[in-house]
């Protein structure tokens, strides 16, 4: 009897603790997605396909790595997302922004090269190669390269970031969510999306300057006034 009693007075002891431990871990995991229901919040209605997405001078295409110096199948599917608006008549010019941060890898002019081998004009695409993340793309695509207006392309789990950083650095945007199968890489890229929209978060609040920043570029005023000409 005596044994029985110690062991319910140890419960009654562990309970506290317990739920203790619950409440931490719940506001721990509330506040871990917290910057993600902001995310989704904020993108409101601006979230769309090709066809139904609203006119902007500009698409920004992000850089989603190289297969042997092409376009990994994610980023091809963004530049043919980027093709369908340039061809749509939605758009008038391309800033595409990735990593140039050595000699060996250029997402930016893979994603050039392949956009003007399918038939758009080399002036109307414009390389950002300084675009080390979705930060540094959006607040210089504002800054360096004057875009105010813009289609923001990328997959479905990643253009809500895209679209709360560059509003952020100051562009409206609207953005095509390009459609992938729920794989393996969709996957991964949803799980990556928990602490980039914590990272987010910090610089749409702190507004950092880019890595790079560098002087302004006049690429996407001269795309732009090509566009006018023709």
């Amino acid at each position: 009897m005596r044994r029985r009693g110690g062991r319910l007075v140890a419960a009654l002891r562990e309970r506290p603790a317990q739920r203790r431990a619950f409440q931490l871990g719940t506001v721990l995991c509330s506040l871990a997605l917290a910057p993600s229901a902001w995310l989704w919040v904020s993108a409101g209605d601006r979230v769309g396909t090709v066809e139904s997405v609203p006119a902007a001078p500009v698409a920004v295409v992000f850089g989603a790595g190289l297969d042997d110096g092409r376009p990994s199948p994610y980023l091809e599917h963004r530049l043919v997302a980027a093709l369908d608006l340039y061809r749509a008549g939605k758009v008038q010019a391309i800033l595409v922004t990735g990593d140039n941060g050595r000699d060996s890898y250029d997402e930016p002019d893979a994603m050039r090269r392949y956009l003007i081998e399918h038939g758009v004009p080399e002036v109307r695409v414009v390389g950002d190669y300084a675009g080390f993340d979705t930060w540094d793309s959006c607040t210089r695509a504002r800054r360096v390269f004057g875009v105010d207006r813009a289609v923001l392309v990328s997959q479905d789990f990643h253009v809500r970031r895209a679209l709360a950083l560059c509003a952020a650095a100051g562009i409206d945007a609207h953005a095509v969510a390009v459609p992938e199968p729920h794989d393996v890489t969709w996957l991964y890229g949803g799980l990556r999306e928990v602490p980039g929209a914590g990272k987010a978060a910090v610089n749409a609040w702190l507004r950092p300057d880019p890595v790079f920043l560098g002087p302004r570029e006049e690429g996407i005023p001269r795309a732009l006034a090509d566009a006018a000409r023709r």
